[in-house]
Order: C-alpha cells, then sequence, then structure tokens
C-alpha cells in the first residue's frame, strides 16, 4: 500500500452522532470507568490515548454495546444505544475489537462477506448489492488478490486490512477501532492509519480510535480524549491536549513536546519516568 500521510482536519461541528452521559463500567465489583461524559460528533476523528489500564478499551466496548453500563448511558444519534435493536446498531455502527480472531480456515473474503449479515433478512439473502460491497471493502483495503487466503495464514498488517475490510463492507458510517496497530512493525501501522484516515477524509465517517502511540495519535486525529483511572482528563485538539503537564500528571513522564517536523502536530520526546518503578531484586 502506498503511504501518503493525511494531514487532520479541523473536527465539523456536525450533530453528535455518538455520546457517553455519566458513564460508569465495571467488571464484577472493580469499577473501571467512573462518572465519564463524552461527545462524539458526526464526522469527528478522535484517538482515545491513557497509560495501560486506564479503561480506553472498557469505554470503547460501552460506546460498541458490547458492555452494558453500571451506571449512565450511551446515545447513538440521541437514543440510549441499550434499547435500540442490535440489527439497527449494527446497521450504523462498526466495533473492531483489539485481537479479533477468525475461524480456522476462513478466508479473507468470506470474513469481508460477513460485514453484510445486518443488511439481509430471512426475506432478502445475499444480493447483487452484497456482492458489490464486499468487492469494494476488499479494493479499497489492497485486499483483493489475497481474497481467497485464509485469514489465519496472512501477516498482521494483512489480517487488520482484512477485519477493516470486514467494518467497511458492513457500511458504517460509525467506526470504533481498538488498537489496530497493535502488534504491527512501523510501515505496517502506517499503513492502517492511512487507510483509516483516507476513509475518514473521503467518505466522512465518524472515526474512534483506542490508541498508545501518542504521537501517530496526534498525527492522525483531530481530537484526543485523554484517560488516567478510568476518568477523562483533557479532551480537544492534539496542540491542546498534548502538552508537557498532562504528560507529567497522566503519564508520569517528564517529556518535551516539540512540533512534527513532518506534520507540524505536537511530538512527545520523553525524557524519563518520573516515579521510576523497582522491578524485584533491585537495589
Amino acid at each position: 500500500m502506498t503511504t501518503h500521510l493525511v494531514p487532520s482536519r479541523p473536527a465539523s461541528a456536525g450533530r453528535v452522532r455518538l455520546a457517553a452521559e455519566r458513564l460508569e463500567l465495571a467488571y464484577d465489583e472493580h469499577v473501571v470507568v467512573d462518572d465519564l461524559s463524552l461527545e462524539l460528533p458526526e464526522g469527528s476523528f478522535t484517538a482515545i490515548v491513557g497509560p495501560n489500564g486506564c479503561g480506553k478499551s472498557t469505554l470503547l466496548r460501552a460506546l460498541g454495546r458490547l458492555l452494558r453500563p453500571t451506571s449512565g448511558q450511551v446515545l447513538l444519534d440521541g437514543r440510549a444505544i441499550s434499547r435500540t435493536p442490535t440489527r439497527e446498531v449494527a446497521r450504523v455502527l462498526g466495533l473492531l475489537p483489539q485481537t479479533p480472531i477468525a475461524p480456522e480456515g476462513l478466508t479473507v473474503s468470506d470474513l469481508v462477506a460477513r460485514g453484510r449479515h445486518p443488511h439481509q433478512t430471512w426475506l432478502q439473502q445475499w444480493s447483487r448489492g452484497d456482492e458489490a460491497a464486499v468487492a469494494e471493502a476488499l479494493a479499497r483495503t489492497g485486499m483483493t488478490q489475497l481474497a481467497h487466503r485464509p485469514v489465519d495464514q496472512l501477516s498482521g498488517g494483512q489480517r487488520q486490512r482484512a477485519w477493516i475490510s470486514m467494518a467497511l463492507a458492513q457500511g458504517t458510517d460509525l467506526l470504533l477501532l481498538d488498537e489496530p496497530t497493535t502488534y504491527l512493525d512501523l510501515s505496517h501501522q502506517i499503513d492502517v492509519l492511512e487507510l483509516v484516515a483516507q476513509l475518514h477524509a473521503e467518505h466522512g465517517r465518524t472515526v474512534v480510535i483506542v490508541m498508545h502511540d501518542l504521537n501517530l495519535a496526534a498525527r492522525y486525529a483531530q481530537r484526543l480524549v485523554a484517560m488516567k483511572d478510568g476518568v477523562l482528563v483533557a479532551s480537544g485538539p492534539p496542540a491542546e491536549v498534548l502538552t508537557e503537564r498532562l504528560m507529567a500528571d497522566v503519564f508520569d513522564l517528564e517529556a518535551r513536546v516539540v512540533p512534527d517536523p513532518v506534520a507540524g502536530t505536537p511530538m512527545v520526546v520523553p525524557v524519563r519516568r518520573l516515579h521510576p518503578v523497582h522491578l524485584p531484586g533491585e537495589g
């Protein structure tokens, strides 16, 4: 895939597509996200960042209706997502989990075809429209030549593109991605992020992505949401969120924030951990 860096565009002032209201999320008795409110405007590209274990992926699962809140609610187009029929949600919202697993031997084309299931009924099964949607999704992700390959025989970057193809075939204009660049080398990370940025820029999709790499998040997203210990601590354009003070408060890191020499977006240069963690056996 050819790489062309896509600069972030200013966030649109469109209607709110997805929102969290006073959200509390927990596993058993352990509260992971506490009293969190967030609005995601139509056509925006938002990256959720924060240290490990801060609740990023848990929040994304709740936004995608995979996790029921213990209190508060998620709204999809102003309507409680918990009271919206599953098929209706799947027609407008696509969620790519952090480490999706395909059944053994499933081919790329069969995986992508599963994205069309929300659009089918007992009366209307597989159609020419479904066929066209799958072909377009494969073409857009550069996976057409690999359509008949089993997913479990692909490289990491190819697998990620296959799963994104499925989300594209689903035809949703809301796309949630949980760390889609995990386990990928830098060149494949750029491939995936370029693809997502292109889908956002050309088709106006509303994108929410959980990321660890702050510099790539700042380069591609219009807006950053920073979390710590299950609480939203900052939200706004990357230049407003990625500050040296935030790096200290949220990541326990002394850092310098300078302009990215390519994109002009904030770039974090680590200096040292403010409170080093001593491993067992250390003096």
